[in-house]
Parts: structure tokens; C-alpha cells; sequence
């Protein structure tokens, strides 16, 4: 079985993939004039604002959904990973990953608003509905929506559970599967009240999360100040092949940072457009630039600030990318397995009786949240392909997520991260193509909302008036507003 879907990963995972989310990246940074540098202050505004309604949430509501489904087991333990095997310089190509990713998502992001529609009394939309919309063929999109449902429902929760699960049996010495009982059942809790439930709770726990988090990691940073600049240079140094330690390695580097920076920031994932979608916002642009601004919280903060912890104290080993059980660095012990330990490790180093405990803690809260977004997405997509909302399905898709939940605590931390990159993999390589291919209303959304934002008003779409056709909710919405 773990051959088997080491195999698959190999092949979603090739260098194909890697080139091409770096190259939409590369491409949406350009056409749309480097938005992600441009209009940081703009982001900031409109993730504030304080639009909502009985049928969507508000920006920063839909803002921490995005971010619970970003900030996750990747900025703890995919960080751990991508050191492990690209070493230092994998964390250049993460921030890489995240500027140029961030213009991608807001084309996502602003084509969910676009083509969003009204379901089950909320707000719905994402990559299987702008698909639909964009091209008039359902065919693409019910292939979005089965391998998206697949993907959060079944490969990448067990990634979070079993980083949860680790963590936690590090810290407490508590039995995994009695971790993977206890999150099953608090999960079951939450998903069992819809979305309005998800958001208010991710709306409470992502700021608290993070912030703690980042308190601490600043704390460790504070006291190792000194060695800043100098890992600074370890990491852009290794980045480029120039430091002879890493220099074997280096084509590992680029494309473990890229592989998990997707994984964590998810730029153009094709995840985080189902919680834009909900936003409630007079013009679609907002909502992209908001979650172009996710990704910057996410992986320029949250993940470096990790990245620093580790490297600080050296808590990693380097895998030799062609002997197995050998390491190009060994810093720890070759028993200790990448992941939530190297940050245990790099925090206890100077908290050494509350630095388990604390990453156990945050990664719980981090993972958890991350498994709400997943379920949130593969409703969403459940409700794309049921158009009649049959309750069956939906217990079906809440109980298939719990087992594998549960599955993914009690299993190898090696086989939970392979089927997590898979269900990642296959998301892009779909959503990536089809962005690049229906980038056209999001471009205009862009240029409609810079022109309003001149003439010193608030912007208000209005798809008819640019060309933009099937955005049915939208002459609704206006027509209503109208009257």
C-alpha cells in the first residue's frame, strides 16, 4: 500500500507540476502588475470591512476560513519536512512560492466570487462552478468537484490528525488513537452545524492560533537575534547550490520548497476560492485581494518565523537524497522523524519544560482548523454535484472525513504526508490549467475595481457592463440593490 502510493506521488508530483505552478505564478504577477507588492494596503482595508448578510460571511470571516485551511500542519511540521529533504535553501523557495502564488490567488479567489451562486441559503462557489460557468461544459467541473471531494475528504485530513496525534504523544506520551477518538468527535461537533458554525469558530481560533504562535516564535527569535543574518544567508546561500554542504542537493531544495509551500500557503490549490466564494462584498476583486493577502500571513510570517526556530537551533537533519537512512546533516537523533518534532525540539531548546507542550498545543489548533476548512470544501463540492442536497450523501461525506481522521492518526507520518500530497497534486495540476484558461473576468474584475477606486468610490460589480457572461448571482444581486 505505501509503495503503491509513493509511486502515485511520484508521478502527480513531478517536475511538470513544480514548473507549472511557478510559471502561472511567474505569468499572473506580470498581467496583473505585481498586485501582490502594489496593493498591500488595500488588502489590509478590505479585510475589515464589515459586508455580510443571512447568506455570507464577511471578508475576514471568509479571510480565516482561508487561513485555517492555509495555516495548518504545513507551517509546523511541512517546514520540519521541507528542511529534511531540500535542507535551508527549501525555505527561499517557499517564499517564492508565496509571492508569486499570491497573484494567482487572488484569480481564484475573484473568479469564486464571480461565478459564485445562492445553494442551501448560503453563498457556494469555487473551482467547479467558475469551471462550469467559464467554459459551459459541467464535465471539467464535476471532475474538480469528485477529485476535490476525494482530496479533503479522504487524502489530506490524515495529514493534520496524524501531526496532531505525533505531536501530542511527543508532549503528553498519550496514545494516538486515543488522539484520533478525541478529534474525531470534537470535529464531528463543529461539522455537524454548517458553515455559519465553521466560520465562527474559525474566526475565534485562527487569530488566537496564530498570534500566540508567532508571540512565541518572535520570543525564540528575540533571544537568537544575533544569528539572524546569518541564517539568512544559510538559507539563500543553500537555495542556489552556493553552500558546498547542500550543493547535491539543490534541485531538491526548489522543489521540496515549492511542494510544501503550495501545501502550505495553497496558492492556486483550487482551496481556498470555496471560502471566497462565501464572503459577502459588493465587488468580487475585494475578496481576491484578500486572499492574495492570506498567503502572506501564512507562509512570509508563519512559516519563517518556523524556519528560523529550526535553524537557530539546529534542530534538523538533512536526508541524503540517495542512501536511505543516511543524512548530508544529522543534528538529532536518526530516530526522530520530520515533522512536529524539530519545532518541539527547537523550542524546548530554550523552554525545555514547555516547548513540547506548546507545539502540541499550537498544532492542534492549527491542524484542527485545517481539517474544518477541508470539510467546509468538500460539502461545497458535494453540493456542486447534488444539486437536490440529499442529507444521505451528506452523512456519507462527514462520515468518510472522520474515519479518515481517525485513519490518519494511527498511521505512519511518511504514508499520512503521501496521500496529502496527492490529494494536493491533483488539485493544482486541475485548477492551475483551468485559471490560466478563464483568467480573463478576473483580470477585468481587477482593471473595473482599480478604475472605480480612482473615481473615489466603492466599487461595485457589474458583469453585463464588462462582457462577463454566466455570472447569473451578480444581475440578481444588482437588480436587488437597485431596488
Amino acid at each position: 500500500m505505501e509503495e503503491i502510493i509513493k509511486s502515485i506521488n511520484a508521478i502527480v508530483w513531478s517536475n511538470a507540476l513544480v514548473i507549472l505552478c511557478l510559471g502561472a505564478g511567474i505569468y499572473f504577477s506580470v498581467v496583473t502588475g505585481f498586485l501582490q507588492v502594489r496593493y498591500i494596503r488595500e488588502m489590509v482595508k478590505l479585510l475589515f470591512a464589515k459586508e455580510s448578510s443571512n447568506k455570507g460571511v464577511t471578508s475576514f470571516q471568509a479571510f480565516a476560513i482561508a487561513i485555517s485551511g492555509r495555516v495548518g500542519t504545513g507551517n509546523i511540521a511541512g517546514v520540519a519536512t521541507a528542511i529534511a529533504s531540500g535542507g535551508p535553501g527549501a525555505v527561499f523557495w517557499m517564499w517564492v512560492i508565496a509571492l508569486l502564488g499570491a497573484a494567482s490567488a487572488y484569480v481564484e479567489a475573484t473568479l469564486g466570487q464571480i461565478y459564485k451562486e445562492v445553494k442551501d441559503g448560503q453563498y457556494r462557489g469555487g473551482p467547479a462552478f467558475y469551471i462550469e460557468k467559464g467554459l459551459k461544459t459541467k464535465a471539467f467541473g464535476v471532475l474538480f468537484a469528485v477529485v476535490t471531494i476525494a482530496s479533503t475528504a479522504f487524502f489530506l485530513p490524515g495529514v493534520q490528525s496524524n501531526s496532531i496525534a505525533q505531536g501530542i504523544e511527543e508532549a503528553f506520551r498519550f496514545p494516538v488513537w486515543a488522539t484520533g477518538i478525541g478529534i474525531s468527535v470534537l470535529l464531528a461537533l463543529i461539522i455537524f452545524g454548517g458553515i455559519k458554525r465553521i466560520s465562527k469558530v474559525a474566526e475565534i481560533v485562527v487569530p488566537f492560533m496564530a498570534i500566540g504562535y508567532i508571540l512565541m516564535a518572535l520570543i525564540v527569535i528575540g533571544m537568537n537575534i544575533e544569528k539572524v543574518p546569518e541564517m539568512f544567508s544559510l538559507i539563500f546561500r543553500s537555495a542556489f547550490g552556493a553552500e558546498e554542504m547542500f550543493a547535491g542537493i539543490f534541485g531538491s531544495a526548489i522543489a521540496w520548497g515549492v511542494k510544501r509551500g503550495i501545501y502550505s500557503n495553497e496558492a492556486g490549490q483550487g482551496t481556498a476560492p470555496h471560502a471566497a466564494a462565501a464572503a459577502e462584498v459588493s465587488h468580487p476583486a475585494k475578496q481576491g485581494l484578500v486572499q492574495a493577502f492570506s498567503v502572506y500571513v501564512d507562509t512570509l510570517f508563519v512559516c519563517t518565523a518556523t524556519a528560523l526556530m529550526i535553524l537557530f537551533t539546529n534542530s534538523y537533519n538533512v536526508k541524503h537524497p540517495d542512501i536511505k537512512n543516511e543524512f548530508i546533516v544529522q543534528n538529532l537523533d536518526k530516530n526522530v522523524e520530520a515533522g512536529p518534532a524539530f519545532t518541539q525540539a527547537a523550542i524546548a531548546h530554550h523552554f525545555p519544560t514547555v516547548g513540547a507542550a506548546f507545539v502540541a498545543i499550537s498544532l492542534m489548533f492549527f491542524a484542527f482548523t485545517t481539517i474544518m476548512a477541508y470539510y467546509y470544501i468538500a460539502e461545497t463540492n458535494l453540493s456542486y454535484l447534488d444539486r437536490k442536497g440529499s442529507q444521505i450523501k451528506l452523512l456519507i461525506l462527514r462520515l468518510v472525513l472522520l474515519f479518515s481522521v481517525f485513519y490518519g492518526s494511527v498511521k505512519s507520518a511518511q504514508l499520512a504526508w503521501d496521500m496529502g500530497d496527492i490529494g494536493v497534486g491533483l488539485m493544482a495540476w486541475i485548477n492551475i490549467i483551468f485559471i490560466l484558461i478563464l483568467q480573463r473576468p478576473a483580470l477585468k474584475a481587477l482593471k473595473d475595481y482599480k478604475e472605480q477606486r480612482k473615481k473615489k468610490k466603492d466599487p461595485v460589480f457589474d458583469p453585463e457592463k464588462l462582457g462577463i457572461r454566466n455570472a447569473d448571482f451578480w444581475k440578481t444581486y444588482n437588480r436587488k440593490e437597485e431596488n
